[in-house]
């Protein structure tokens, strides 16, 4: 079993399951990527396989990553990922890795990583969903205002603000992990994964599907 699949993010739809209900799902586009490198106990200290995938103009690459990837017998890649490996697995440079193995290993939860969207510089109450300040009886202009920030401090150290303080400031474009999604389908001709749920990022974004930890 690998250790994860690198994708993008299609989109959501809808499918029937085997009752008749309709549930919604993401499809990822995952694969087929390649084995770049692999990293063994002796000389790197750790096991690990550095994966590609995407295609990417040479022109719009560097010279060292062409000769990295031409190693492998394959072109420049458009994102690069290291797994770490556990236990004995073989794998050598220019394997393609495909959604077949998650049908292979009949894998029915996943866990999904992207950067989610980036919604720019948000007040307090759409970053943190505070309820903000009274309509009325003497609030003016201060409505979305996080109120006092520098309350409640011990003695000796004054109206200061604590570390961890939640305020404004920018939102999204986070490394998020959604755990533990249910595998509704793989498709293995298309290359097509078919999560139940949403999934972190717009459509387009890149993906990290993996086999959950925390259930079966």
């Amino acid at each position: 079993m690998l250790p994860a699949i690198l994708g993008t993010k299609i989109g959501m739809t809808r499918i029937p399951d085997e009752r008749g209900c309709v549930e919604a799902v993401t499809v990822i586009k995952a694969g087929p990527c390649v084995v770049l490198q692999v990293k063994d106990e002796p000389r790197d200290g750790y096991r690990a396989i550095q994966v590609g995938f995407g295609d990417r103009k040479p022109h719009r690459s560097t010279l060292p990553m062409i000769g990295h990837a031409a190693k492998a017998g394959t072109g420049p890649k458009q994102w690069l990922r290291e797994f770490r490996l556990e236990g004995e697995a073989d794998f050598e440079p220019g394997t393609v890795l495909t959604v077949a193995s998650f049908q292979e290993a009949e894998v029915n939860w996943v866990d999904v990583s992207g950067v989610t969207k980036g919604r720019g510089f948000a007040g307090a109450m759409r970053r943190h969903g505070f309820g903000g300040q009274p309509a009325s009886h003497g609030t003016e202009r201060k409505h979305r205002s996080p109120g006092g920030i520098g309350s409640s401090a011990p003695r000796g150290r004054g109206r200061c603000v604590k570390k961890g303080k939640r305020m404004a400031g920018h939102m999204g474009h986070d490394n998020v992990t959604v755990k533990s999604q249910r595998l509704v389908k793989v498709d293995v001709e298309n290359g097509l994964l078919l999560v139940r749920g949403g999934v972190p990022g717009p459509n387009g974004g890149l993906v990290v599907v993996r086999k959950a930890k925390t259930k079966a």
